[in-house]
């Protein structure tokens, strides 16, 4: 009798403590479904993420924007999505012309960078007092954690970042994630590629007025009959590239929007690349000037607006130290008098030049307010 008692007792009290585990987990699953999902998914979503939206139809950074969304919250660069899902979401442009707000457009300066910018003081001193026409992405080394002060226009810039190797197909990955991010942004209307080491040539409005009036983009773009041009042809590439499609450019690129939509947006020809051009071909050479030639070879100048000098042969450019960096110097390579802006021909070629040290960052602050205007 006293068995079954206690049977009794056990089974009714696993009874109890099942349906009421079973209750929790209903109610859990309760509030999961219907209260999360209805309210919170927007912002957990790596493809409908709050922040994004907001950027694609609200002027992030002006006050002329219609959110009221804090400066913090639109300044935000971080998402959860990975490359495949970032580039669907870039990829989308609106089909109405007209936008339903004040629209200032911006330049996007996209930094590919190993770690930190040792001439940060320098950009931060010819971006300063023109809030609301420019927008920064940083690429780092994803285990490069260093966050620059609040003040700094720096501050939270970095995006999601990947490991990156020189002349492998991680580089183009790179670049691509920087144009995808500012791409986000719909105010962002040209996109200029700069590493750790790229120095302004003139003041933020002169190459803000020269990039927004420019009726394309700047881009190299040409065919290299040597072992370092056409040689780097790999014969798998055919039929998505052929010999006559190939061509050879500098990796610091400007392009405007519709170009840089084009290049997320191309799934296609980027497989072709990243499984056949190897070292020695290098694709940050090769990949994006190629990729114009074939889709949209009218859209660019066919040169760059960064520049570097080249004159000492090997594979990287000349690397100007402390003692380099003088007036005449800069005078000598910030500008040239035959180049085409526009269907006419510029004083101005060089927006931008590399590849100058970290130590050259005293002199270029004093000379800058003088020779370049700013500061």
């Amino acid at each position: 009798m006293s068995f079954h008692l206690g049977a009794t007792i056990v089974l009714t009290l696993s009874v109890s403590f099942f349906v009421l585990l079973l209750g929790l987990f209903i109610n859990y699953q309760f509030r999961k479904i219907v209260i999360y999902e209805d309210f919170y998914l927007p912002h957990q979503s790596p493809i409908y993420n709050l922040s994004i939206s907001t950027h694609l139809v609200c002027n992030s950074s002006s006050s002329h924007s219609s959110s009221n969304r804090t400066m913090e919250e639109l300044n935000d660069v971080w998402h959860s999505m990975n490359d495949e899902e970032l580039m669907w979401r870039a990829s989308m442009v609106p089909q109405i012309e007209k936008y339903p707000f004040n629209r200032i457009p911006r330049v996007a300066f996209l930094f590919l960078t190993r770690g930190r910018l040792p001439l940060a003081p320098l950009w931060e001193m010819f971006f300063k007092g023109h809030e609301g026409l420019f927008s920064i992405y940083i690429h780092t080394s994803p285990d490069f954690n260093y966050e620059p002060p609040p003040s700094s226009v720096f501050y939270k810039r970095r995006i999601p970042s990947q490991a990156v190797q020189w002349g492998r197909s991680t580089m183009i990955d790179a670049e691509r994630r920087l144009l995808a991010n500012a791409l986000l942004d719909i105010s962002n209307e040209r996109f200029i590629l700069l590493s750790e080491s790229c120095i302004p040539f003139f003041n933020f409005t002169t190459i803000y007025t020269y990039l927004i009036n420019s009726d394309q983009s700047f881009l190299g773009s040409f065919d290299d009959p040597r072992k370092i041009g056409r040689g780097r042809y790999n014969k798998r590439m055919y039929p998505n590239i052929t010999l006559s499609d190939w061509r050879k450019g500098s990796q610091w690129f400007e392009v405007h929007r519709e170009l840089a939509v084009k290049i997320v947006s191309d799934v296609m020809y980027y497989p072709v690349f990243k499984n056949y051009c190897v070292p020695p071909c290098y694709m940050d050479e090769h990949y994006l000037p190629t990729l114009v030639n074939k889709v949209c070879p009218g859209l660019t100048s066919n040169r760059s607006i960064t520049w570097a000098d080249w004159s000492a042969g090997g594979s990287h450019p000349m690397t100007f130290l402390k003692k380099d960096v003088t007036e005449e110097f800069l005078k000598s390579v910030g500008s040239e008098l035959n180049c085409s802006y526009n269907g006419k021909m510029s004083s101005i070629c060089f927006l931008f030049g590399r590849k100058f040290h970290p130590s050259t960052l005293q002199p270029l602050l004093r000379i800058a307010p003088k020779l370049l205007g700013f500061g």
